[in-house]
């Protein structure tokens, strides 16, 4: 009856390890929010290096950039460590969301008040929002992730 118990223990072993944990990201959607956000902030910083507007200018657009990515991985942080139950500041929570609002407001007037074609506007708008929406899917990708590999969470 022994070895009977024993086979069984081991294919159950093995189906569970086989079981893909649902709280764990996939790998297509790690790879296509990195992606994501490869294609969005090199193809802005492309969009300003080749730009015919002056260099103080770019280097606006630049810090725009780096300025929301920034605000948008602490809003996604602070969001996730409140549903939680973490402990999170309100003046932390305030402040990274004020951050974020700040950056697409600064940006938008920006380019309102920009001299250029509406296609180059319409251009750093959409490689703007790819880049810190895909900024929020991989810092999540990489919380799950680690809180699975961390062992925190089970199936």
């Amino acid at each position: 009856m022994e070895p009977l118990k024993n086979m069984i223990d081991e294919k159950k072993t093995q189906r569970d390890l086989n079981k893909r944990n649902p709280f764990k990201p996939t790998g297509a959607f790690i790879g296509a929010s990195w992606t994501a956000l490869l294609v969005g902030t090199v193809g802005y910083c492309v969009g300003l290096w080749n730009a015919t507007m002056a260099l103080n200018e770019k280097g606006y657009y630049f810090t725009i950039l780096l300025f929301a990515l920034f605000a948008v991985i602490s809003v996604q942080k602070s969001v996730r460590d409140k549903a939680e139950g973490l402990a999170v500041t309100e003046l932390y929570y305030g402040l990274s969301w004020f951050a974020t609002i700040a950056a697409v407001v600064l940006l938008t007037v920006g380019l309102w008040n920009a001299e250029l074609l509406l296609s180059e506007k319409g251009f750093y708008a959409m490689s703007f929002s790819l880049s810190i929406f895909s900024a929020i899917a991989v810092q999540k990708n990489t919380r799950d992730a680690k809180l699975i590999d961390d062992n925190e969470i089970k199936l």
